[in-house]
């Protein structure tokens, strides 16, 4: 499979793209399962299915990129291929002398933001869970292990690093619609209806004092690359008093909403976002002293 994965990135972005297209629709026409949480999910965001519609062939023009954006050399830029705007909220963030938590939902490139991201502002510390397939631990590995960019794994250890990042004026990314193990979220209201979100993201800002940052990261059209916009702060985390926790998960949850609704048709819609958290064979490390 690496060779496999070796051997595509060396296609253009466009061919990737458009044999990603086609994978996504034979997907949706082969998968009920699919078919049936993507439209469960669009209404529930209250759009019509149309709107929704190119995330079909989005979905599997992720997939397609993967080998392109995890087998880039790690001497060859990013941002040749990224359009970046919206930099004056994170330079205003780091020159008031906090920490920055970037974050983005299951939308767009969100595989190439941290990239993008290590390379405007590294380092930057992103938490990841190993992949349970060997080959592909290691591949996603090497990936992300990138000049700039500090990969810490989804336990103690990496909560550390955050933390330290975040107390020292650094950066983070976090995929905040991702569900989490279960004793590491609460049940908070996602498009109207209850959904398990993790707590991480605002308890890293509520205790750092971090300014959490959203991030728009969207695939252009024949495979011209890509625009990333850094959006204004979230509103309501970094005042006196601060939120309690649970309205600082919600204050999240609904930038993470604004973030879905300006791209809908770049959303993973079949991405599970309402399932019972599985337990986490590592949560007993989490209570340590």
């Amino acid at each position: 499979m690496f060779l496999l994965f070796r051997f595509f990135s060396h296609w253009p972005l466009r061919v990737l793209h458009a044999l990603g297209a086609a994978m996504g629709w034979a997907v949706w026409c082969l998968s009920p399962r699919y078919r049936a949480t993507f439209r469960a999910n669009v209404a529930q965001a209250g759009l019509p299915f149309e709107v929704a519609k190119p995330a079909i062939a989005e979905a599997g023009r992720f997939v397609a990129e993967l080998p392109k954006l995890w087998m880039r050399p790690h001497d060859q830029s990013c941002l040749e291929l990224v359009q970046v705007s919206g930099q004056a909220h994170a330079e205003a963030a780091f020159a008031a002398g906090h920490g920055v938590v970037f974050f983005a939902p299951h939308a767009g490139s969100f595989e190439l933001a941290p990239q993008a991201l290590a390379e405007l502002y590294g380092p930057v510390t992103a938490m990841y869970r190993p992949a349970r397939q060997a080959w592909l631990a290691r591949l996603m590995q090497s990936s992300r292990l990138r000049p700039g960019l500090l990969a810490v794994p989804a336990n103690l250890s990496g909560i550390r690093q955050m933390h330290r990042a975040l107390k020292s004026n650094g950066a983070v990314a976090l995929l905040t619609d991702q569900v989490p193990p279960e004793g590491l979220g609460v049940w908070a209201s996602f498009f109207g209806r209850p959904a398990y979100t993790m707590t991480l993201a605002a308890r890293l800002a509520l205790q750092s004092g971090a300014v959490m940052l959203p991030v728009r990261t969207m695939r252009l059209s024949r495979g011209q690359g890509y625009s990333l916009e850094i959006l204004p702060p979230v509103a309501g985390l970094n005042t006196t008093p601060p939120p309690d926790l649970p309205q600082a998960v919600s204050l999240v949850n609904q930038a993470i909403e604004a973030l879905v609704l300006s791209q809908p048709g770049q959303y993973l819609w079949g991405y599970a976002r309402y399932k019972t958290p599985r337990q986490d064979t590592a949560k007993p490390e989490k209570n340590k002293k």
